[in-house]
């Protein structure tokens, strides 16, 4: 992944507890920097892509691998 500012292991939560620490998360951080999420939920792809439709967070990277999920997140 790219540059990452400050990462988030949200693994073993379910919706909507990994947006809801995501959203802490990119609270605290300046306007531009990265916040790396990694999560379990299998719903978490469509969740993180919403989220960030609807708070205007850029999402910059996304991956699945053996039932992990990435997201790299640009704030905006």
């Amino acid at each position: 992944m790219a540059n990452v500012d400050q990462t988030l292991d949200a693994s073993g939560l379910n919706c909507p507890l990994p947006l809801l620490k995501t959203k802490k998360a990119l609270s605290a951080l300046d306007v531009g920097q990265t916040l790396c999420v990694t999560c379990t939920d299998p719903g978490s792809m469509k969740d993180f892509i919403a989220f960030c439709k609807q708070t205007g967070h850029e999402l910059l990277e996304s991956s699945e691998a053996d039932g992990s999920f990435s997201f790299l997140i640009l704030k905006r």
